[in-house]
């Protein structure tokens, strides 16, 4: 019998705020509680804080010292989230989304499954 398992998908984006460029993908992390959803955006604001203008690093320390609180009801609600930060002509983007995940056949903690092998890395012709 397959179960799924609630959780979050939580991914990063950023974007040209001219719009010059089109967004592109950064990362992305499944959390299994509220509490690892909005701790992945958290230490990703606190690493990147010294690297923001003023006025992002004030955004980003308003959202970890009171935005945070919000974003976690909401999560604890199963309600979708975003948190955005803007600097220069970037924006980056977090966002969580209430998911459900299927297990993957052979899956161990630590261990890719077995098909994970089957595939070979690209070389140059």
């Amino acid at each position: 019998m397959t179960t799924t398992r609630r959780g979050f998908w939580c991914e990063c984006w950023t974007e040209s705020v001219t719009r010059q460029h089109p967004p592109a993908f950064v990362a992305s992390f499944d959390a299994y509680t509220a509490h690892q959803a909005d701790r992945w955006i958290a230490v990703i604001l606190r690493t990147i804080t010294p690297m923001l203008d003023a006025a992002a690093r004030d955004d980003a320390w308003e959202w970890l010292y009171d935005g945070r609180v919000d974003t976690r009801q909401a999560l604890l609600r199963a309600e979708p989230c975003t948190v955005t930060i803007s600097m220069a002509t970037t924006r980056v983007t977090w966002t969580i989304r209430p998911a459900l995940f299927l297990p993957l056949a052979h899956r161990q903690v630590a261990e890719l499954p077995a098909c994970a092998y089957d595939f070979k890395p690209h070389s140059p012709d």
